[in-house]
């Protein structure tokens, strides 16, 4: 896969990389485009979806923009208009197209978040009003901000080490991943991040 603009939220990272996907006429995906730069050997690949326009050899023309997810997950197609776009540049013409991608992926976040297990609300409270005090302080004092935020981290290991290795006993790989939002590497990594274990141990 060529380089792409990709989204994704603090919480599920890398498990939940958003991009706006390309669709042929056909309905098939294109592979990455290759540009020549006149650098010696090396030569750029991309799959950013405003390079397919067509106007480039072994570059065909999208038909259609729909938001992708690195987990599998696609959203609808938003066609394209190749009369109304006429000598525009893809990338301005069809940027409404793209903005709506961004809205299916965020709609497809959301829904990610609401499988996960849940929070009980005092605590997604008490976890709000801790970022903004610390916030609050770093307009004052920066270093005691810093020093929070170092206190509040250490907090959170020590509190996750145990909460981890019971994980670790409760649920398999599968069950973990889909509770954390994640996909099953990266589920397994934060385990063994906070166990401290190594996540690649059986």
């Amino acid at each position: 896969m060529g380089e792409r603009e990709t989204w994704t939220t603090e919480e599920f990272g890398i498990s939940h990389e958003g991009a706006v996907g390309v669709l042929l006429a056909d309905g098939s995906v294109p592979a990455p485009a290759h540009f020549d730069t006149g650098s010696g050997p090396h030569v750029q690949s991309t799959s950013q979806w405003s390079v397919y326009d067509g106007r480039f050899p072994r570059v065909p023309r999208a038909a259609a923009l729909r938001a992708v997810c690195s987990c599998g997950w696609a959203g609808p197609e938003h066609r394209l208009d190749w009369e109304a776009i006429g000598e525009q540049e893809l990338a301005e013409a069809a940027d409404d197209e793209a903005d709506a991608c961004v809205r299916d992926w965020d709609g497809h976040t959301t829904a990610v978040e609401a499988t996960t297990v849940p929070l009980p609300d005092s605590l997604t409270a008490l976890l709000e009003r801790l970022e903004e005090e610390i916030d609050q302080l770093a307009k004052t004092s920066p270093v005691a901000a810093v020093r929070a935020a170092r206190r509040t981290q250490i907090t959170a290991e020590r509190a996750g080490y145990w909460a981890a290795r019971a994980t670790r006993q409760d649920l398999n790989a599968v069950e973990a991943a889909a509770a954390l939002g994640l996909d099953e590497d990266a589920a397994r990594k934060e385990l063994a991040r906070f166990g401290h274990w190594s996540p690649y141990s059986g």
